[in-house]
């Protein structure tokens, strides 16, 4: 992992990993993520003193944005080939338990990260999630309608995946798509006493629990296969197209009032 240049790694104890995304100049996700989430998946297998690693930003606007749409809209590869789905069952099945510690906007693939993790807590006001795919033509397809349905419902999951619309700390609370909301000034302590907590118990017992609970919480790989194969389809769908030409101009990928409230947003491009 000597080569990360979007992930730096906080060892403050040999039982925990603090890992910090990078990417300016929102976070994006894209092709040196994922190389950079795999091989630290593979640091995290290989360690036998290791409990929890905790998932945090660099930029409080900015948890993950999305991912880089432009790389696929112009040829490149996406976020939801094997690599990708490789990583995330990979990170839900380790004998580590995985927290997301959300401070900012998580869209997209960004929101597909979390829900991968193990546990979810955020700032009661920095943080904001959403899937927006279907509000620029597209559909999910880095995991969101395979985790949705069996975290949320499958209502719920409806609603935030056609709806492509920003979700507040407390509506992703009250609807269970993350664990807690917490006032952001306490954040991070409450993160860190349960930290404590988990890495008080043997880890045996950490990895058969989790690995128990997830005989009925994790997706099956052809699942997520399904879903790419949908999203690999939907981006040579001609609205794709239509509605990137509207949203380069407004400052995609960049920080800018159409990233900030991309949930609105998203709305006006069918004007």
């Amino acid at each position: 992992m000597s080569q990360m240049q979007q992930l730096s790694i906080s060892r403050s104890r040999p039982e925990v990993w603090t890992v910090t995304f990078r990417n300016p100049p929102i976070n994006l996700l894209d092709e040196q993520s994922i190389n950079e989430l795999s091989a630290l998946v593979s640091s995290m297998e290989r360690d036998a003193n290791l409990k929890v690693v905790v998932f945090e930003s660099a930029d409080p606007d900015f948890f993950i944005a999305h991912y880089d749409v432009s790389r696929v809209t112009l040829g490149g590869s996406e976020p939801t080939g094997d690599q990708w789905r490789d990583f995330v069952l990979r990170l839900s099945n380790a004998a580590v338990v995985s927290i997301a510690k959300v401070r900012g906007r998580t869209r997209g693939v960004g929101n597909e990260f979390i829900l991968a993790c193990d546990l979810r807590f955020a700032s009661r006001e920095k943080a904001i999630f959403g899937q927006p795919e279907v509000g620029v033509g597209l559909i999910p397809g880095g995991g969101a309608l395979e985790w949705l349905p069996r975290i949320v419902g499958r209502s719920r999951a409806l609603e935030i995946v056609l709806g492509a619309d920003d979700l507040n700390a407390e509506t992703a609370e009250r609807i269970g798509m993350i664990n807690r909301c917490i006032d952001d000034s306490k954040l991070d302590a409450q993160v860190d006493a349960f930290v404590v907590r988990l890495t008080s118990f043997d880890k045996q017992a950490l990895k058969a629990a989790k690995r128990l609970i997830n005989r009925v919480g994790v997706p099956a790989p052809a699942d997520f296969e399904e879903s790419n194969r949908a999203f690999a389809e939907a981006v040579t769908w001609p609205g794709v197209r239509a509605r990137r030409a509207k949203v380069i101009p407004l400052g995609d990928g960049q920080r800018s009032e159409f990233e900030l409230n991309l949930g609105k947003a998203v709305a006006a491009l069918g004007d």
